[in-house]
Formats: structure tokens, sequence, C-alpha cells
């Protein structure tokens, strides 16, 4: 079971938890040095309409240990509901946290997921910015769903080399189906960063700071990759606007006291 104690706001009921970067890497660092089997997702707000459409994956994002608000509509969906701190822990900054975190206390850390070649590029970026890094692990699957032998194959290979954080590349909800599943077979906190392995290798551009800022992240990945990413964001974004804002009028509502104010979206 997820650690009720870390405080979350319900946004169309997925929690995103009240986090921050030095937050989220300590209880990260806790969780490692103790060996304990846990699963951290980056929330988007893919993600929240992806659980909103299925109960299934749902209960996959409640059931993580940790959501962080990785895109600022999250940041500024924690604040109308009244977390005025929130703020944004955002899967490509996060990762090079956990990264030094994990070399100064000596942690072991793997990676999961991402092209052979963008695999390759990112184990150089790791090696040259953390030299003293142990990575035990790493393994750029098949496009293909694994059969089970291979998957079993995996998690052994997993559990052998001793890492205690394991970075997951898979993309979203592919990726946070992988950690739900393999909780407690993979002993080890499993964070599903996704594009962070194209980002940090070089191997796909990351949007400017001011873009990422004012929200518009979406728009620059929509201009780089529109034949991959277009369907996802015509079907995701305007809903997320809608549902969301009914979300907020029903919560100005329950704060003023009117009748049927805490009424669910």
């Amino acid at each position: 079971m997820p650690d009720t104690k870390i405080p979350f706001t319900s946004i169309l009921g997925m929690k995103v938890n009240h986090t921050s970067y030095d937050h989220a890497t300590g209880l990260i660092g806790a969780w490692a040095q103790q060996r304990l089997s846990r699963y951290v997702c980056i929330g988007t707000v893919c993600q929240v309409m992806e659980a909103y459409d299925s109960p299934q994956f749902q209960g996959v994002m409640n059931g993580a240990d940790l959501v962080t608000p990785d895109g600022m509509p999250l940041v500024w969906g924690l604040r109308l509901l009244g977390q005025k701190a929130a703020s944004r822990v955002y899967g490509p900054d996060l990762t090079p946290l956990v990264l030094k975190m994990a070399e100064a206390r000596g942690l072991k850390v793997g990676f999961y997921g991402g092209s052979p070649e963008a695999l390759d590029r990112l184990l150089l970026f790791v090696a040259a910015r953390f030299p003293r890094l142990q990575v035990v692990y790493s393994y750029s699957p098949p496009f293909r769903p694994l059969t089970e032998e291979e998957d079993l194959a995996v998690v052994e290979s997993i559990r052998h080399s001793g890492a205690s954080i394991l970075f997951l590349g898979l993309s979203s909800p592919k990726q946070d189906a992988w950690m739900a599943s393999h909780m407690h077979d993979v002993q080890a906190v499993m964070i599903g960063v996704g594009a962070a392995f194209d980002f940090l290798s070089g191997s796909k551009p990351q949007a400017p700071r001011w873009m990422m800022q004012a929200g518009l992240e979406w728009l620059f990945r929509l201009i780089t990759e529109p034949a991959r990413l277009w369907k996802r964001y015509l079907k995701n974004n305007p809903r997320f606007v809608l549902f969301f804002g009914m979300q907020i009028l029903g919560h100005m509502a329950c704060q003023a006291g009117w009748p049927n104010g805490a009424r669910k979206v």
C-alpha cells in the first residue's frame, strides 16, 4: 500500500502528492537505502485523463507511493484547489537530482527502457556527469510486449544486479502499469521518468524553459513529434480543461457552502 502520510490532492480522481524536488529526492533515497519496493509516477495531464477514462489505470496511479506534479497544468490545478505552495517536479530535472543523491550515498541504480541508441547515449551522459555512480543494470526492451519468460528474466536480472533505484523510460501509461505489476518482485524504488531518457541523452530536444513555465511544453512536443502525439493531445487537453473546470467550480461551490457544491465530477 502507498504511504498515506504523504499529503495529496485529487485531480479528476487521480491523486497528485504535495511534494518538491528536495522532498521527492529524500523519500526516494530513504526507501532505496531500506531496499524497499516502491514506485514513483511523474504525473501529467495525459495520465490524469487516462485515469479518468480507466478505473484500472486510476488504481495504478492512486496505488503509487508518490505521484509528482510534472506538468504546470497540474501545479496550477493544485494551487486552485488550495495548495498555494505547489511546485513542479519534472522528471528530466528530478532524474539528475536522484542520480546525484545515489552517487553520494553509494546507492546502485539501473535503467530500463528507451531505444538502444538513446540508452547508450544516456549512459554516456550519466558516466560523464556522475563518475562515481554505480550503474549496475541497463536494458532496452523490445517495443512488443515481453513474453512471460522474458519478463521473468528481466526481473531476475534487476534483482541480481543489486540496483536499489530503477529508472524507467517506457512512456506512460506503459511504464506506470509495469511498475504497479512488478511491485514486490523488484526490490527497488522504481521511477517512471518517461521522456527523460531521450531528453537527458540529447536524443530529443526539450522545450525552452519559458514554454515549460507557461504550460506550453505540450505544444513544443507536438511541433517536434506531430505524428506520434497529435491524437494524445487532441483527445486529452480540451477534455482536461473542461472537466477540471467543472471540478474547480464544484470546489468553489463547496468552499462557499452552496448546495450540492461537493458533487464529484
